[in-house]
């Protein structure tokens, strides 16, 4: 038997994942407090959930895409909160990967910009995992948790990087800034063109294509960036626990889970079974028990159904 802590305790980045609805940031707040009280660590508990709950969480007004620190009188490390701000992310990785200012400008006031970044649920994923990528090459804290989307939507989360990289490399990028360039690529291009044309009109392609023909000039800087981003989760220090309750769906969707870790060879630590309370408190630790089967590593059990 070994706790939580014990298999974690030379991760710098946590991520909690797991069903919607079974209290996910309610814990990925509590391993951040619980580390934060107890160790001498710089802890950032940050939240790529759309779903907003961290505030309420740990009781705090608003969290927003900067850092902000929570007050914790007679604690042995720090703790500071973030909440994905994917607008604001984008515009700041546009800027840093940019060749030029005119062209992050160019980019930045694009209407297609706004709405790839405000409404496709990639555009979310992908920024998600790069402000995570930032966060850590700071150094400003020794373990980051991580509140993840629930589990389905999780598992984008997890192939954002791999997918931003095979976009940039791929035929259809080549396909839309084809009209931009000219010449033989435009010709070639000119069947697609021309049907989109009559579908989206004439000035809705040009625009696209302008778009993506900026984007392209930032080829190197995205897909170096999206593969190290990538590796980021296959590291050591990185490290998954699998957050449920014990009614059959969460535990079927957390097992379902578990599977494709396991799949992408990400290191899975442990499950935390929420809602579920022993029958002393006394008990520092969540316990983990390495003989459960099919890779359900959390027990409990005496218990009573109560909220975590």
């Amino acid at each position: 038997m070994s706790s939580l802590r014990e298999r974690a305790q030379d991760a710098r980045i946590i991520i909690t994942c797991g069903p919607g609805g079974i209290g996910k940031t309610t814990s990925a707040a509590a391993i951040g407090l619980s580390l934060a009280t107890t160790t001498a660590q710089r802890v950032l508990v940050l939240t790529v959930d759309p779903a907003r709950r961290l505030a309420t969480a740990l009781n705090l007004e608003g969290i927003g895409n900067e850092i902000s620190s929570v007050d914790l009188p007679d604690a042995l490390g720090t703790l500071s909160v973030a909440m994905l701000d994917t607008k604001a992310s984008w515009d700041a990785l546009i800027r840093r990967h940019a060749d030029s200012e005119a062209n992050a400008e160019a980019i930045l006031s694009n209407t297609l910009y706004r709405n790839i970044t405000e409404r496709f649920i990639q555009s979310h994923d992908y920024i998600a995992m790069e402000r995570l990528y930032e966060l850590v090459e700071t150094g400003e804290f020794d373990v980051i948790v991580v509140d993840t989307p629930p589990t389905r939507n999780a598992l984008d989360f997890l192939d954002a990087p791999s997918r931003m990289a095979d976009f940039f490399s791929s035929r259809l990028l080549r396909w839309l800034i084809a009209p931009a360039r000219g010449g033989v690529a435009a010709l070639a291009a000119k069947p697609f063109t021309m049907v989109a044309d009559r579908i989206l009109g004439g000035a809705f392609i040009g625009d696209m294509s302008e778009f993506f023909m900026l984007l392209a000039t930032m080829y190197e800087g995205f897909v170096e960036r999206a593969r190290a981003v990538e590796a980021l989760l296959t590291l050591p220090t990185t490290c998954f626990v699998v957050v449920s309750t014990l009614e059959a769906t969460p535990l079927t969707e957390a097992q379902f889970f578990c599977e494709e870790l396991t799949k992408r060879h990400l290191q899975l630590v442990g499950w935390l079974v929420n809602r579920v309370l022993p029958l002393s408190l006394a008990a520092s630790s969540f316990e983990l028990d390495e003989r459960a089967p099919r890779g359900i590593t959390g027990t409990a059990k005496h218990r009573r159904r109560g909220d975590a």
